[in-house]
């Protein structure tokens, strides 16, 4: 499944949870999209993409063990049907969305738990939802200004601007 549809799929399952474990559990899903996508970005992105890409594969695996859900401990993660990403920018912006999403999800949930150890299983993943957040834009950032100024690395057989030696 395209990275497009797969953002689309949790954001309404978020949308539809009715309590903290249907929350937490889109939560987890919504991280391990984001170490899916950053994983595939990273090998097979865009190369000026593939460092921040990488950071965001690596935030989302350690984030989705922040927290405990029963999808979590089995490894059930919609992400595993992610099959491409066939527009960088638009996944990327559908991605950051739903972070954006699930950092408020739990925000929520966070102001209406007695439970200590939720409570600060929801910081956690509130902490990793942003620096996600903040890696996906990193990447936007970067797509707009190769967008911008063209392709940053020149082709083997290019004129040297500063020798116009071939």
């Amino acid at each position: 499944m395209e990275a497009e549809r797969l953002v689309a799929v949790i954001r309404q399952a978020l949308a539809q949870s009715r309590g903290t474990p249907d929350i937490i559990a889109e939560a987890w899903q919504a991280q391990a999209l984001a170490q899916a996508v950053g994983s595939r970005l990273a090998a097979s992105g865009p190369q000026g993409l593939r460092g921040e890409a990488r950071a965001l594969s690596e935030i989302g695996g350690r984030s989705s063990g922040a927290l405990d859900h029963p999808a979590a401990r089995a490894g059930v993660a919609r992400a595993a049907r992610l099959t491409g990403i066939a527009d960088p920018r638009v996944a990327l912006t559908g991605l950051s969305a739903l972070l954006g999403e699930v950092g408020m999800a739990l925000v929520g949930v966070a102001c209406e738990t007695d439970e200590q150890s939720l409570y600060w299983q929801c910081m956690e993943a509130i902490d990793a939802a942003d620096e996600s957040t903040d890696r996906v834009r990193g990447m936007l950032r970067l797509l707009d200004a190769r967008g911008r100024d063209g392709p940053r690395e020149a082709p083997d057989d290019a004129v040297s601007p500063v020798t116009g030696i071939q």
